[in-house]
């Protein structure tokens, strides 16, 4: 990226929603390093999403964690990410996005240590639920602040490199995980995957609070205590018996689970309709605008195909054609190739194909999805990772030319008083849209295959998945219509 798309960014502001941040130029290479910070912390927060994936084993035979324990070192992190979304959204528009982003780097970066430290399954599970608060607090501000600094192209040509980030780190995760642990440094096992967040994120810290430039909203009230409650306790009683439900069966509790959950939101709903004069938690004004409401469940259908996809791929890969875990990585990183290739050409366009070049990414993704289900059910188990690459390369591809637009135009019109709330709720779009995502597999995968080694059971399953996701990504393409198809309605 050109230094010339990242020369302008604000010092401390406030400004007052709907209105213009004020640009204070800088030098360009201050500004590259504020935006380098940025997309570290967002590097560091989705890695340690699935970082962990690959090395359960390992962290499974030292720990001596039974089943229960490795599931909740995955669901005890992304449980508190999911809840802490929308307050800590708001929060950074409050109390300043950079002082935010700041705090929760410092608890991420303590318990990334305590994790690396843990002796057993239970401190480790702690530790997890305390990373998982710290990240609650930073992604929001990551977003918020990239739409509050960036104007027109320049924005879009961010947008662009933020969604390159997450697509590499949503697929280089478990791959990470793995050579880490593999790697054996100094006879610690799994525990590098955790330390080696303690620089990186002492770096974040250092960095950013030389470089990244503060903002806050205008009109900055007391934070919505009530509406943090009710969002929160909505979003458990929803996000964890999906989650939860196929490991247990869909016992009756996760279904009084889930209906107390919507009947929450409700609640919470109604209570922001009467704190919309009164620094409400989620400004309902943001849910009329149809750019951002329709980016929004285009946002929640994303996180739910990739749920769906990414968990089934892997047990096809391993069970359904016997890969070793060293060449299902390899599989994961000609799409992760695949993904940097669309991102950058998103990044590229700098915005000029407005919601054409995502709804394109949805359409080479589908007809990706097709072909490679037509080379399994051809191929059966003589499909190899050499036969494969085309399909799995263009789904890379299309998935990392949807990311970064899809935020870029999602937030494209909404006020920078509002920045943070709404990064907050698009992002736990994401994470409801993954557990979804998550619940959907046991019923379309694990219901087939009930749980079963079995390799021809394995490739039937994944091969129904693949109707499921491009039926994902058509319905994607579809609420992509609401984004604006000219360049120039994108840039606030």
């Amino acid at each position: 990226m050109s230094s010339s798309a990242l020369e302008n960014e604000p010092q401390h502001t406030t400004e007052p929603p709907g209105h213009a941040v004020p640009h204070h130029p800088k030098t360009a290479l201050a500004a590259q390093i504020a935006f380098l910070v940025l997309l570290v912390a967002e590097l560091m927060d989705i890695l340690d999403q699935s970082v962990v994936l690959t090395a359960l084993p390992a962290i499974q035979e030292s720990t001596a964690a039974g089943p229960a324990a490795v599931q909740w070192l995955t669901t005890g992190y992304s449980l508190p990410v999911a809840i802490g979304l929308i307050t800590g959204g708001r929060l950074g528009d409050l109390y300043g996005r950079r002082r935010i982003l700041l705090i929760g780097t410092v608890v991420f970066t303590a318990a990334s240590l305590l994790c690396g430290l843990a002796n057993g399954p239970g401190l480790l599970i702690g530790a997890r639920a305390i990373q998982g608060a710290g990240v609650a607090l930073m992604i929001p501000q990551v977003l918020a602040t990239l739409h509050v600094t960036f104007e027109g192209q320049n924005r879009s040509k961010a947008f662009g490199l933020y969604g390159a980030v997450l697509s590499l780190a949503n697929v280089l995760g478990p791959v990470l995980g793995g050579l880490l642990t593999e790697a054996d440094w100094f006879g610690l096992s799994w525990r590098p995957i955790f330390l080696v967040n303690v620089p990186v994120g002492l770096a974040v810290i250092l960095l950013g609070r030389r470089f990244i430039p503060e903002s806050t909203a205008g009109k900055a009230g007391r934070l919505d205590l009530t509406g943090m409650l009710l969002s929160a306790l909505a979003v458990v009683l929803i996000v964890l018996p999906l989650s939860e439900g196929h490991l247990h069966h869909w016992p009756l509790w996760c279904f009084i689970l889930l209906g107390t959950g919507l009947l929450v939101l409700g609640f919470f709903l109604r209570h922001q309709q009467r704190k919309q004069d009164d620094a409400p938690l989620v400004p309902l004004s943001l849910l009329r605008g149809r750019q951002f409401s329709g980016g929004l469940l285009a946002q929640l259908v994303l996180g739910l195909l990739c749920g769906l996809f990414f968990m089934t791929w892997t047990l096809y890969l391993l069970r359904g054609l016997g890969m070793s875990p060293f060449h299902a990585a390899i599989a994961f990183v000609l799409l992760s190739l695949g993904e940097l290739a669309g991102a950058t050409v998103a990044a590229k366009s700098g915005g000029r194909f407005a919601r054409r070049l995502p709804q394109a990414g949805a359409l080479i993704a589908f007809g990706a999805m097709a072909a490679y289900g037509l080379q399994i059910e051809r191929a059966h188990a003589d499909l190899t990772l050499m036969a494969m690459t085309t399909p799995v390369v263009l789904i890379g591809f299309g998935l990392g030319m949807v990311s970064g637009p899809l935020a870029d135009m999602s937030l494209a019109r909404v006020p920078h008083g509002n920045a943070g709330a709404a990064s907050g709720l698009f992002n736990t779009a994401m994470h409801l849209g993954i557990a979804l995502g998550t619940a959907l597999t046991a019923l379309v995968f694990f219901a087939a295959t009930s749980g079963s080694p079995d390799a021809e059971l394995n490739r039937d399953a994944f091969a129904s998945v693949l109707w499921w996701v491009g039926s994902f990504l058509a319905l994607m393409w579809a609420l992509m219509f609401c984004l604006p198809k000219e360049s120039n309605s994108v840039a606030s």
